[in-house]
């Protein structure tokens, strides 16, 4: 089969699928960084980026993983003080420990994977103690679950001192996000997720009080310096080499992603993680025992982690549905015997995620 013929069949919660179309915009001849075909290819990639945060700020656009977003994040917005880091699974915890290996003063206020943090209890938190920074993954790729930014946002905005920093790398571009609205000081997110781009590039917005403490900040290193990245990003240049083929790609995306719309953009991932769930309770109907590992509510639009009948069994399906010419994740960590992750985001359709519905459940017969 070519390329085109399998697409549509790679369901990973990471990277996932990439368009042809996109692929191949990464062919083109290279350039320089410092002369004119950059500044109108930034230009040209800018409206896109701006619509995916639902911002009128610079958008920030680092050759990097979202990781080093992260890193960024504590390197620039914490002064000294404490971080509360919310922990909820995998990479809501990668991101206490990046914090940590700042040498920051973090405190962990972890809750069970699959569930969130509450915002009342957040708020009693930060009345208590003062924090420099508050960490979460808006959307816990490895359990599915989906935090309420917007009042979460709403609660750190009442504290003077602390700033909420969120990975939102499996959120921005699939779950719907109004970062200006909702006010989190730094929101990052990576090309591979719900973007739809190979990775390798990473994005954020800065809130002005995150602009005002990495001004001001001590140990943010070079490659990091947020300040440099968004006046260099204003001029549309960046302060080293950027991956030009991978902005070539990200050009023929954002006009993809700008055709669509992001209401449509969002509702699509809604209408794939219900069908998801339907397919759950019609394999239930027939007797099999499947469910959605995140507490009910609180389940992201991107990826849906699914338990096993059982409890067990999760390696042997993966490989069953990979021999079939399908993909789709293991369980994640502590998980990883008894689920797996459908990331139905990015590019995907209803229709695609339907073919896959039917491979796995021949695979669980």
């Amino acid at each position: 089969m070519t390329d085109t013929e399998t697409y549509g069949r790679f369901f990973l919660p990471g990277p996932t699928e990439v368009h042809p179309d996109v692929l191949a915009a990464q062919t083109r001849p290279m350039i320089g960084h410092r002369g004119p075909g950059i500044v109108e290819l930034m230009q040209n990639i800018e409206p896109g980026l701006k619509a995916m945060f639902q911002t009128e700020r610079p958008v920030i656009v680092s050759t990097s993983s979202a990781s080093g977003l992260m890193e960024a994040a504590v390197r620039n917005g914490v002064a000294g003080g404490k971080v509360l880091s919310l922990v909820n699974g995998a990479f809501s915890s990668r991101f206490s420990k990046i914090a940590m290996a700042c040498g920051h003063d973090v405190e962990r206020w972890e809750v069970e994977w699959g569930q969130v943090h509450s915002p009342d209890e957040l708020a009693d938190r930060l009345a208590r103690s003062e924090f420099d920074a508050v960490t979460l993954s808006q959307s816990e790729t490895s359990t599915g679950a989906l935090q309420d930014l917007e009042a979460i946002s709403d609660v750190v905005r009442q504290h003077e001192r602390a700033l909420l920093l969120v990975d939102s790398v499996t959120g921005v571009g699939g779950a719907e996000t109004h970062t200006d609205e909702w006010g989190p000081d730094f929101i990052l997110t990576g090309s591979q997720k719900a973007v739809a781009l190979p990775p390798g590039l990473a994005f954020a917005v800065a809130s002005e009080a995150m602009m005002e403490r990495s001004r001001n900040a001590e140990a943010k290193g070079w490659y990091f310096d947020l300040v440099d990245l968004v006046d260099q990003g204003i001029k549309y240049q960046s302060p080293a080499t950027p991956a030009v083929s991978l902005l070539y790609a990200l050009e023929a995306q954002v006009e993809r992603i700008l055709a669509e719309g992001m209401k449509a953009r969002w509702q699509r991932h809604l209408d794939m993680q219900q069908r998801t769930f339907e397919w759950i309770d019609e394999m239930n109907d027939a007797g099999v025992g499947l469910g959605v590992f995140a507490a009910e509510g609180h389940r992201s639009p991107t990826v849906t982690c699914v338990t096993m009948p059982g409890g067990t069994g999760s390696p042997e399906l993966v490989e069953r549905v990979e021999s079939a010419g399908w993909v789709i994740g293991g369980g994640y960590g502590k998980l990883s015997d008894s689920t797996f992750r459908i990331g139905h985001m990015g590019d995907h359709t209803v229709e695609e995620l339907d073919g896959l519905l039917d491979v796995i459940s021949e695979a669980l017969k």
